[in-house]
């Protein structure tokens, strides 16, 4: 796998957004002076194209070339050259072919060269653009100027690129001020950017416009962007008209643009085709909508994950970050890890909270607190407070407090609510709800919540609703709960209702389970309340599972019956156990039953005690029975101690008898 961020490549947004133009091919014998010029984008193309451009160049004089491969050409007393030794088998067909290439270039440039010198204005000029694109810029500048004075405008532009590259920026805007004046939108974007660079942006819209106008993408991209940096909402139409023209980041910036306006169809079209182009951001956003769109369809989730991996194979870590946690959510966890680390190790610190969190989940503390500490070098903050928890987890409270400080301080909103937990735990009340408060202000949900627990626990009980209503509008279900239990005790049913709903749908069983209650006890509606009942026995409830195991009962579903039932009991509820113990007797499992019985009593169940004593005379065993009505007294309730008294006192006169 491709380690990223290493590569030392530049990258597309600084490719760019670079100032110099390059180098404009010089004018054909049927230019005319002072025409419209048509489009020009040769000299300031997206991309050089391969063979042109300043990196692909080898920069080597002809006559370093003559040297090292012998003379090419007509020798100066007009007898041809002896041709060069090149021996084939001796070298590759790639350096053959380079080196014929080469051979043709040096015989090209001495022509040029011999016409220069000879008073050519023309070949001067395109001497000149050779010797720039190869650059050799001592060597060009002299053959510009004489074409640029001889009123070539190409030159002109030339010129001006060769001397910004020296430094001399001034000049450098004279000159394509001159060929701009003439016709060129190369020389008009050149010296708009100049412009621009020197905070004169109504004459760098001028002459950007110019160029946009000539039909020069780059032109046409400077414009959009110098108009959006000033907030004009002409910006996206010359962003467009760059694109069109195959411009990748006016493409980006357009799709950014849709998709900040809520046009997310029309953005995924642009940023498919900043995409296609290799642009790395336009790929991680594409990949972004095309996961929000999924949902469940694997389709798209595989169509976000290529253009996520051709993303972080162009340099996003964030790319493989995301890339990481789709392969995560489809059960490829070893894939995940390799893109978190590889993300991880670019400086994403969302990566290596997600490294952390996979080595914790595994119980290798030292690894993750690794990981953890890098997120919180590449400035994330949820590495300290992962450090927090993870600290915690391991018994290291007083870590946890510095870490959980150092989060909150940052701005951490559940760091601060977690600091605010220990001091409350710790009898710091005055000192944990100041964090409470900033917790909840940035909009953490729990820090809320707890803020109402911590006015309740007062008797503030209409602050404590207030927090309650804040932290349940944004889907906290114990705090909608608490405000449906208000709304019972008032006798306000309807609006009880609605809130143990969004109690609910907030994922509380507990509210879930008074939900169904309600529904229950109203009888209208006994589809609904089962409904709940069976989510609320789903996510764990016991009283749900109890409840559902009634109901089962009733319809003569015992097996079902008996499943709710075992459930309910094995998770410790003695309601459960000795339902389970009745319906067991009633199919005469008597002996598993008394099991079930004696674990309800043992629980503190009043009928299951007063049942064991029944069984147990019933046997023929009064000191057993006996005991088991006096636990029957005192379990309760009322009903089964009286009971379970008049059975003591029978007891007792048969024995006395």
């Amino acid at each position: 796998m491709r380690l990223i961020g290493k590569s030392g490549a530049k990258s597309a947004a600084a490719a760019e957004a670079d100032t110099d133009a390059w180098a404009e091919s010089a004018e054909t014998p049927e230019s005319r002076p002072g025409a419209l010029p048509a489009q020009r984008t040769s000299g300031l193309s997206e991309r050089p194209a391969p063979g042109c451009g300043p990196d692909s160049l080898v920069h080597v004089s002809a006559r370093q070339f003559t040297a090292a491969v012998g003379a090419y050409g007509d020798r100066p007393d007009g007898e041809p050259g002896p041709a060069a030794a090149l021996d084939p088998a001796a070298l590759d067909p790639t350096s053959f072919e380079t080196a014929l290439a080469a051979r043709e270039s040096a015989a090209l440039e001495a022509r040029h060269r011999q016409a220069a010198d000879g008073g050519d204005a023309d070949a001067a000029g395109r001497l000149g653009t050779l010797l720039l694109r190869r650059g050799d810029l001592e060597d060009a500048e002299p053959y510009l100027r004489a074409a640029a004075a001889a009123g070539q405008r190409a030159a002109a532009n030339n010129l001006g690129v060769l001397l910004h590259q020296q430094g001399h920026r001034a000049e450098a805007g004279q000159w394509w001020r001159q060929a701009a004046v003439a016709g060129s939108a190369p020389a008009a974007h050149a010296l708009g950017l100049q412009l621009r660079d020197q905070g004169e942006e109504e004459a760098a819209e001028y002459w950007l416009h110019f160029a946009a106008d000539h039909g020069h993408p780059l032109g046409a991209y400077a414009l959009g962007d110098l108009m959006e940096h000033r907030r004009d909402v002409r910006a996206e139409r010359w962003f467009k008209v760059s694109a069109d023209a195959g411009h990748r980041e006016a493409a980006y910036r357009l799709a950014r643009m849709r998709e900040a306006a809520g046009d997310k169809e029309t953005a995924e079209a642009w940023y498919r085709t900043a995409a296609a182009r290799s642009h790395a951001r336009a790929a991680l956003r594409l990949g972004v909508l095309l996961e929000e769109r999924a949902r469940t369809e694997q389709s798209l989730l595989d169509e976000a994950a290529r253009w996520y991996r051709q993303a972080a194979q162009n340099g996003e870590p964030r790319a493989a970050c995301a890339l990481g946690f789709l392969l995560r959510d489809s059960g490829e966890i070893a894939a995940a890890a390799e893109w978190w680390q590889e993300a991880a190790e670019a400086g994403d610190g969302n990566a290596a909270n997600a490294l952390g969190a996979l080595h914790a989940s595994r119980g290798e503390a030292k690894e993750a607190e690794r990981w953890y500490r890098a997120a919180l070098d590449a400035g994330d903050q949820n590495g300290a407070f992962n450090l927090g928890l993870l600290c915690a987890g391991t018994g290291r409270e007083q870590q946890a407090e510095q870490w959980y400080r150092r989060a909150a301080y940052a701005g951490h909103r559940e760091a601060c609510n977690a600091l605010a937990v220990v001091l409350l735990q710790r009898g710091d009340e005055s000192g944990a709800e100041p964090w409470f408060s900033k917790a909840a202000e940035a909009g953490s949900v729990d820090g809320a919540f707890n803020l109402g627990v911590l006015h309740a626990g007062r008797g503030e009980q209409r602050q404590a609703q207030e927090w309650y209503a804040r932290a349940a509008a944004e889907g906290h279900g114990e705090a909608a709960l608490q405000l449906a239990v208000a709304q019972e005790q008032r006798g306000n049913l309807a609006g009880a209702l609605e809130r143990y709903r969004q109690s609910a749908a907030g994922g509380s069983a507990e509210g879930a389970f008074r939900l169904a209650s309600l529904l229950d006890r109203r009888g209208d509606a006994d589809a609904e309340a089962e409904h709940w009942y069976a989510l609320a026995a789903d996510a764990g409830h016991r009283r749900a599972q109890v409840r559902m195991g009634v109901r089962a009962a009733e319809r003569g579903a015992l097996e079902i019956a008996e499943s709710w039932y075992r459930r309910a009991a094995g998770a410790g509820s003695r309601s459960a156990a000795f339902n389970l113990g009745l319906l067991l007797a009633r199919q005469d499992r008597e002996a598993e039953a008394m099991l079930w019985y004696t674990r309800a009593a043992d629980a503190g169940h009043g009928r299951a005690a007063l049942r064991l004593a029944l069984l147990a005379l019933r046997r023929g065993e009064p000191v057993q029975a006996e005991n088991w009505c006096r636990r029957a007294i005192d379990y309760g309730p009322a009903e089964v101690a009286e009971r379970a008294g008049r059975l003591l006192g029978a007891l007792h006169a048969e024995l006395s008898a």
